[in-house]
């Protein structure tokens, strides 16, 4: 049987109002994450990725960023609330207790004048409440469970002192000091070599499967998200184009923006062809959305693109996509909803 959601976000609408006008950052995003499941968000730069999640955890920056449309429900164990509507208070302790965050540079997360052990414990005594000799009992533990060695001693140390894969398994720990039930993980890896990116794709598998913590692995590395992730949920534009179980979206993928962005991946099979960059550039998201926003870049573009916004729909079971050509069958398809971002701003 299929579990609930732990997550479910419906029409998210994100947008940055400056004085020389708007920038349509995450419009309409709707996806679900259950528990123990890890979610893959990818997407070129500019796509919504980390608007989206820092707009869930109400981290996007003041005054420009406006979260305008949709609800984000988060289930815990004495009920539902929706993440958008919680006071500025109330999501302070949500953040930590039930959704940890791992940024993608821990140089900047860490407070560089002060010890690592000191901010694994007051992340501990603010969601546990342990008292001072606890906490750091528990932080030393946290920190072994991470991989940092000898973690007695490195309790003591600044951030400097660590290398940037040290450094990120520091900021795994205090992400997981409140005990959350979730993690976002937003490009935790992108800032460091293959070998040490591996370490961390498997240190978060080993604490997920220990935990039963659901995962968005928010990453512009097909390649991570392959290797991690059990769904994938692809942006364009700030919106969902595509929905899917990872293994069918690489076999198989539905979207022209999807087949694109796998085309332009290298292989290290000498034999397949060469990597096909996607022509164009991505939406400037200044204007309001009201047709595809891929259609100037796509192969199977035709005039209904340009003036109507495709919204998801089945594309085999549980999956979706925003699509109006049926990229298999190589015809059009007459099932797909007509979106429009106006239709869920409050």
């Amino acid at each position: 049987m299929v579990s609930e959601p732990l997550l479910d976000v419906d029409g998210l609408v994100t947008r940055f109002h400056w004085e020389d006008g708007v920038v349509h950052a995450v419009n309409g995003v709707s996806f679900q994450v259950r528990p123990g499941e890890t979610l893959g968000v990818v997407g070129e730069s500019g796509s919504g990725k980390s608007v989206t999640m820092l707009s869930l955890v109400r981290l996007i920056p003041q005054p420009s960023g406006r979260i305008e449309a949709g609800t984000a429900r988060f289930r815990m164990t004495d009920g539902t609330v929706d993440l958008l509507q919680l006071s500025e208070h109330e999501v302070g302790e949500m953040r930590g207790n039930e959704i940890g965050f791992v940024f993608q540079d821990p140089a900047t997360s860490l407070n560089p004048v002060m010890t690592v052990g000191r901010q694994v414990t007051e992340s501990l005594r603010r969601h546990q409440g342990l008292r001072r000799k606890a906490a750091r009992a528990e932080a030393i533990d946290l920190l072994r469970r991470v991989g940092i060695a000898d973690p007695e001693r490195r309790f003591d140390d600044y951030p400097h002192q660590f290398s940037g894969g040290m450094r990120q398994r520091v900021v795994i720990a205090i992400a997981l000091a409140g005990d959350p039930s979730m993690i976002i993980a937003d490009e935790p890896t992108t800032a460091l070599d293959v070998t040490v990116q591996a370490q961390i794709m498997e240190l978060m598998k080993k604490l997920q499967a220990e935990r039963d913590l659901a995962v968005i692995w928010v990453s512009h590395d097909l390649a991570v998200i392959a290797a991690v992730a059990d769904r994938v949920l692809v942006l364009y534009g700030g919106t969902v184009v595509e929905n899917a179980p990872v293994d069918e979206l690489y076999t198989d993928p539905q979207h022209p923006y999807t087949r694109a962005l796998l085309s332009a991946v290298p292989s290290a099979d000498t034999a397949a062809e060469r990597p096909a960059p996607i022509p164009g550039a991505p939406p400037v998201l200044t204007a309001e959305p009201d047709s595809c926003p891929f259609a100037d870049r796509c192969r199977h573009v035709f005039d209904r693109c340009r003036y109507q916004r495709p919204g998801l729909a089945a594309a085999g079971p549980d999956r979706h996509v925003a699509c109006f050509w049926d990229v298999d069958g190589d015809r059009l398809r007459d099932d797909v909803p007509v979106a429009a971002t106006r239709d869920f701003v409050r």
